[in-house]
Formats: C-alpha cells, sequence, structure tokens
C-alpha cells in the first residue's frame, strides 16, 4: 500500500464569497486517516461569526444567481460533472484518506455524486408553471416557480462527495445560493468539490463551505438568520429532530434525510445466487455504513441456513486493508467509537441469546476495523432489531408467512430503504407497496440514483432529494390572479 499522502494541497480552510478564510478565531480541527489512525490535516473550524457572514455572502450572491438564465447555470452544473469525471482518481483517494472507503467504492462515490450535476443540469431548464382558467371563469391563475432562498445544507460523513452534490446541485438548478457545513470528520472533499465549482466558473458567494468541529452551535446560528430561507440536512433523526425544532423558530422550508433501519427480506422462492450477490451489496457498501444499509435480514425459515451459509462465506471473502490497497473490499469504520459501538451490539445480541457464524470481534491492527459479521439465532426483542447498526453486520430473523415478514419489516419507527428477494412477481409488488419505506430495491441491493426521489417515511425524514422531486425541495410557487 502506498504511503503517499498526495492532496497536501487541497484546501484546510473556510470557503465564503470566492475566497480561502482562516476562522474568525483561527480555530482549527484535526482531519485522520481512518484507516491508519494518521493525520492528514488540521482544518479551520469556522466559527458562529463566519456562520453569520456566509449567510449574508450567500444571500446578496443569491440575489444575483436566481436571475441567472437557466441555460447558464445547466452549463455550469454540466461543466462541474465533467471535471468531477476528470479527477475522479484524486478525489477517490481523497475520499479514501478522510472517509476509509475501500477504492472501489470511493470511486463509485466519486461517480454517483458527479451524477447529481448532470441531472440536475438538464432540469434546470425544465422549472414549469401553469396558467389555468378559474372554474368560475372570473381570473386566470397564473402560477410560477421561484427559487425558495438562501439554503442551509447539513452533510454526513459517510458520502462526503455524495451528499454534496446531491444537495448543492438541485439548489443551483433552482437558483438559490446556498451554505454547505460538511461533517467534521471528512471536511475536505466538500472543500475540494467548492474547488471544482469555482475552477468552472460558478460566480463567488453562491456556494460557500464551512467546517466546523463545533456543528450545533455554526448550524444553529445560521438556522436563526433572517436571511436564511431553507434548511437540508442528512444524518441521524436525533439531530435531524433538534434541527427541525430550530427550523420551526423561522419557519424555514425543510428537507431531512434521517436515519434507517432497512429490512432484506428473502422469501423461498427467491434465487439464492441473486438474494446472496443482492444482499452483499445492500449491506457492506461503504463498509455497511449507509443509512439505506440493509438492516435486519428476514429470511424464510425453510432457506435461512442455506441463505446464512452462502451470505457468510461471501462475507469472509471480503479482503480487508486501507483503501489505498486497491485490493481491499472492506476498510475501516469511520473511528474508533465506531468500532466500539459495534462490538457493544454485537455483545448484547450475543447476551440476549443470538449467536455469530463469522466475525463479532474488532480486528486487531492499527486503524478502525471491524470485521464482516452474520448474527443468527436472533428473537423478537433482541436490541440488535433496534439499532441502525452503520457498520458490517449482519443480523437474521426468520418467518413462516407473508404476513409475518411484512409485520416484522414494519415494526419500526424507521422507513427510509428495503429490499425483497423473490421469485414471485405479484408477491414482490405486494410487498412493495405495503412495506412502510421510502424506497424499495426488488431482487437488487443497489437502489440510488440521481433520477429517482430518495427519501423516507416515518422517522426517517421529510421530502426527497434526487429525481425532479429533489429541484422541488428549492422552489416555491407564486400565484398571480389576472383579468385580460
Amino acid at each position: 500500500m502506498s504511503t503517499e499522502r498526495p492532496f497536501a494541497n487541497v484546501p484546510n480552510k473556510l470557503w465564503i464569497g470566492g475566497e480561502w478564510r482562516d476562522s474568525s478565531d483561527s480555530s482549527t480541527f484535526e482531519v485522520l486517516d481512518p484507516g491508519t489512525g494518521d493525520l492528514i490535516a488540521e482544518v479551520a473550524s469556522a466559527s458562529a461569526a463566519d456562520a453569520t457572514l456566509a449567510v449574508e455572502v450567500a444571500h446578496a450572491a443569491g440575489e444575483k444567481w436566481r436571475e441567472v438564465a437557466p441555460r447558464q447555470r445547466a452549463e455550469i452544473l454540466r461543466r462541474a460533472f465533467e471535471v468531477m469525471i476528470e479527477r475522479r482518481d484524486e478525489l477517490a483517494t481523497l475520499i479514501v484518506l478522510e472517509n476509509g472507503k475501500a477504492w472501489e467504492d470511493a470511486v463509485g462515490e466519486v461517480n454517483y455524486a458527479a451524477e447529481f450535476f448532470r441531472w440536475y443540469s438538464e432540469e434546470a431548464v425544465r422549472i414549469s408553471g401553469r396558467l389555468q382558467m378559474a372554474p368560475n371563469g372570473d381570473k386566470r391563475i397564473l402560477v410560477f416557480n421561484q427559487p425558495v432562498g438562501t439554503s442551509i445544507l447539513v452533510t454526513p460523513w459517510n458520502f462526503p462527495a455524495a451528499m454534496a452534490t446531491r444537495k448543492i446541485a438541485p439548489a443551483l438548478a433552482a437558483g438559490c445560493a446556498c451554505v454547505l457545513k460538511p461533517a467534521s470528520d471528512t471536511p475536505l472533499t466538500a472543500l475540494a468539490v467548492a474547488q471544482i465549482l469555482h475552477d468552472v466558473g460558478l460566480p463567488d458567494g453562491v456556494v460557500n463551505v464551512l467546517p466546523a468541529r463545533r456543528s450545533g452551535e455554526v448550524v444553529g446560528t445560521m438556522l436563526r438568520h433572517p436571511l436564511a430561507r431553507k434548511v437540508s440536512f442528512t444524518g441521524s433523526t436525533e439531530v435531524g429532530s433538534v434541527l427541525l425544532k430550530q427550523a420551526a423558530d423561522q419557519v424555514l422550508t425543510a428537507s431531512m434525510e434521517l436515519g434507517g433501519n432497512a429490512p432484506l427480506l428473502v422469501f423461498e422462492s427467491a434465487d439464492l445466487d441473486v438474494a446472496v450477490a443482492g444482499a452483499l451489496v445492500a449491506k457492506m457498501r461503504n463498509g455497511g455504513q449507509s443509512c439505506i444499509a440493509a438492516n435486519r435480514f428476514i429470511v424464510h425459515a425453510a432457506i435461512k441456513d442455506e441463505f446464512a451459509k452462502r451470505f457468510s462465506a461471501a462475507m469472509s471473502a471480503l479482503p480487508v486493508g486501507h483503501g489505498l490497497d486497491k485490493s481491499a473490499k472492506l476498510g475501516p469504520m469511520i473511528n474508533p467509537t465506531a468500532v466500539s459501538d459495534m462490538a457493544s451490539i454485537v455483545g448484547k445480541a450475543v447476551d440476549f441469546g443470538a449467536k455469530t457464524l463469522i466475525g463479532g470481534q474488532p480486528i486487531d491492527r492499527p486503524g478502525s476495523y471491524f470485521p464482516a459479521t452474520v448474527v443468527v439465532d436472533i428473537e423478537p426483542g433482541n436490541p440488535i432489531l433496534d439499532y441502525e447498526i452503520f457498520g458490517p453486520v449482519a443480523p437474521f430473523i426468520t418467518f413462516e408467512s407473508e404476513a409475518e415478514a411484512l409485520q416484522l419489516a414494519n415494526s419500526t419507527p424507521f422507513g427510509l430503504a428495503s429490499y425483497v428477494f423473490t421469485g414471485d412477481t405479484g408477491q414482490a409488488l405486494r410487498i412493495a407497496e405495503r412495506i412502510e419505506a421510502g424506497m424499495v430495491g426488488v431482487n437488487r441491493g443497489f437502489i440510488s440514483d440521481p433520477a429517482a426521489p430518495f427519501g423516507g417515511v416515518k422517522q426517517s425524514g421529510l421530502g426527497r432529494e434526487g429525481g425532479h422531486e429533489g429541484i422541488e425541495e428549492f422552489l416555491e410557487s407564486k400565484y398571480v390572479a389576472i383579468d385580460w
């Protein structure tokens, strides 16, 4: 594995108004490589004063950006897509270093992230309205859509490029300026995205990036600012609930992509080769550190032993290592705390009567590594079924009937993603209709697509990202009554 750190020149400051700035109080924080524990960079840590300035700069830039022709906005987004693809290996290396992804996952993330710029370059020129006669004939009703205004974007560490572009791209396409607060574990990728947008000609101040260790203070300051109009957050339900309360004080428009506890249902009629391959993708993308990762494996009793055997073999075959070693398929957890959390979750499940088929204990090596783990003999009430695991741990529970499978799948306050493997098309559609989730994968483990609406129900969030729905989150309808 190479030990070179090719990103010594990646910006490590705040990006406000088209300038790299130190924090107003000169504060910094460290960014570590989770695969080694080594220091990658010290990054400026924004203050409340910086947050206030960024909102005001974004508002001023947004007043001009909203008047830019849709085609011109589209061309900037298209160029951003092209430059991201040109710099794919550089960005993937940066993601590996600060996030810990396996190389294949990191390259996949860059491709996915870039696609949001391409998709919304196409959506920017398709913002529509309508004209109609009022039912009583006394006037015409004209409705058109306008940018919502200055948008506060808050992103997590697990997809540092894609979560940034999934929010920035529709905001820009709609005509909104924004301030992005990236996760403090992975700020460098967001700063690299800001550099790309600058390089392709985005006007200064339209996108601003505020790395900060003191997240609550910085985000709270922005949400209280009278010029803020929207908040878009991806992260835990607990933090999302707090931000919703803060947004309510200013009556901000809010989009929330929150926690998940995704069920993966395997029926007796499923093709086990397809199910194992799909389940491996659904569980192990980014080492299980994904809000849509398969979290509860709900498997028909008649095939549970065979499926668990095959799935465990596939999990065990994943080479573990640092992402700069391109043969590795399972990288580290984000930090030592995440490793401790995995060990605790598995330990509690075993104390409740479950057993591990593979894995279960931290790997003794430098960095934050936890092995692929399969836990079986789980009974209802086992605490492992209540966690959003966020790691490479797959708990198995069995069922006898379709009704029981649905009951188990829906027995959670969350409803983000779900997966169904079956050879019965009618059954697949019945489950898809009745499962309480915003997204359903049928006989496949990869469901993310910039052209599709991403989001959940229940405590998994509000609104949608991606698809045409994503740009609508940054638009407001205006009605004009006309006589002529």
